[in-house]
């Protein structure tokens, strides 16, 4: 799901104008791209081609490719961290179910905004709730704040806002961003650091095509840091995104645990259940 940051006047239009989709407002809360963390699907195991690696790094730049393969096993939790917004859950394949809360904003923004997204295949649901001028605007009530709103995935099929994918199950993308490392050197035990193309992770879900583009020439050598557990499994990546236009420098952070250890996301109990309104595919879409 992209994680995006809405001014309170693009909140309210997009509430009271049936159709029109949510802008891609920045994570900062400044005019230009966001580096706002977002939730989707990694690519496919195999579907990318590994970046060129400096002389000398090929076998840390293959520990970093090897330290993704456990999550394709779909069995973790995870957490994000950007400027602004928070995620944590946790994918269970085992079970076909994964559980997303995702924060963004906070008291001091004029929009923030708390979601809990939960996949149980073949069905999803989202509780939302809003605080600062959101919450008073007209068309809010119509939302279902605080209910677990189930649903239709005619309606969410693709939608990186609102669905998941299980044949791509991790959230932030991490296969796509090791592969698309140019250099990388081994700073200690499990201890890594280099850079990043990230025009060649655009797929990642950590990131977003209007930050690359805002990054322009930047965008090829973006700084990383990276650790990996005592199994050689990635346990911390650091995305050191630089600033650019009227973007400020920020870290995203994303970090995966319990490896093959994760619980089943459990559904909503039937009376906290509504069917979700127009209005919210609306907001998301």
């Amino acid at each position: 799901m992209t994680i995006r940051r809405f001014s309170a006047a693009v909140f309210a239009a997009t509430l009271l104008t049936p159709g029109l989709a949510a802008c891609n407002s920045t994570g900062t809360g400044e005019a230009g791209a966001s580096a706002s963390p977002t939730v989707s699907g990694s690519a496919a195991a195999g579907s990318a081609s590994p970046g060129s690696a400096s002389p000398g790094t090929g076998d840390a730049k293959q520990a970093l490719l090897n330290s993704t393969n456990e999550i394709r096993n779909g069995n973790f939790r995870f957490t994000m961290t950007g400027v602004g917004t928070t995620a944590e859950g946790q994918v269970h394949q085992p079970s076909q179910s994964a559980q997303i809360k995702l924060s963004i904003g906070d008291a001091s923004s004029d929009v923030s905004m708390k979601l809990d997204l939960v996949h149980l295949k073949p069905d999803s649901w989202v509780k939302l709730d809003l605080g600062g001028q959101a919450a008073k605007l007209p068309g809010v009530q119509g939302l279902n704040l605080g209910k677990y709103q189930h649903l239709d995935q005619s309606r969410i099929k693709g939608n990186r806002n609102l669905g998941f994918d299980f044949e791509k199950v991790d959230p932030a993308g991490s296969e796509v961003l090791t592969q698309g490392v140019t250099e990388v050197r081994q700073t200690g035990e499990g201890a890594y650091a280099g850079t990043i193309d990230v025009t060649k992770a655009a797929e990642a879900g950590s990131l977003n095509a209007e930050l690359i583009k805002a990054l322009g020439q930047q965008a090829q050598s973006v700084p990383f840091t990276a650790k990996l557990d005592p199994q050689g499994r990635l346990s911390e990546l650091v995305v050191q995104i630089p600033a650019s236009g009227q973007n400020k420098a920020q870290d995203i952070r994303i970090t995966y645990a319990d490896y093959g250890a994760a619980t089943a996301a459990q559904r909503p109990p039937a009376d906290q259940v509504v069917e979700a309104p127009k209005e919210l595919y609306n907001l998301f879409n």
